[in-house]
């Protein structure tokens, strides 16, 4: 499986690109998120690749960046979403932005990328919400918080999905949990862990 490449951009459309290297030419198909920030045709680029295989059928995947690579696997797992579906609906929407919207059950959001109605955009979030791994984008309001506060927040939230809680009711037991003590900073993991469980247990 081809994992990265790397060469000269030969051709460059909303239909697809061409990256050669090695005297060989790879046709690849891209989000536009990708295709805008690629530089013109005759320059060297490095993509981040998927490689799909289906029915005697490669079809290489490009993208610039991780989150992008990360938001397409989790989509191409949804029912009824297949590589180029998933690649147009990262075109209507930035992974990160797509990820934040799935993460925080806005099936509205969705429905505004072209292509997506709502059966579609309430399947993804209905399927793809409790795979996403904990993550900053996750916080929402609490993004303020400082550093160490992020971070004890986003173990104990995994650690509570690894549990089998789903992350809806994770969330609310840690919030519900922490608005109960005056100075946050006094959590740690151990204790807000505990904390958080008896809430849960009740």
């Amino acid at each position: 499986m081809i994992a990265t490449l790397k060469g000269v951009l030969t051709r460059k459309s909303p239909d697809g690109i061409v990256v050669e290297t090695g005297g060989v030419g790879f046709d690849l198909t891209v989000p536009l998120s990708t295709l805008y920030d690629l530089p013109d045709p005759g320059n060297p680029v490095e993509l981040i690749v998927h490689t799909h295989v289906r029915d005697n059928q490669i079809l290489l995947l490009g993208f610039l960046r991780s989150e992008e690579k990360e938001a397409f696997r989790y989509l191409n797992t949804v029912s009824g979403i297949g590589p180029r579906l998933a690649v147009n609906i990262l075109s209507g929407l930035p992974a990160e932005e797509l990820l934040e919207a799935i993460l925080q059950e806005d099936a509205q959001r969705l429905q505004r990328i072209p292509g997506v109605g709502k059966k579609m955009s309430e399947r993804i979030v209905v399927e793809l919400k409790d795979k996403i791994p904990p993550r900053e984008i996750v916080l929402g309001s609490t993004n303020l918080r400082q550093p160490r506060q992020k971070r004890i927040y986003l173990e104990v939230l995994s650690a509570l999905m690894n549990l089998g809680y789903k992350r809806k009711e994770a969330q609310v037991a840690i919030e519900n949990t922490q608005k109960k003590e005056a100075d946050s900073e006094e959590w740690t993991l151990e204790s807000l862990l505990k904390a958080s469980l008896h809430h849960l247990a009740r």
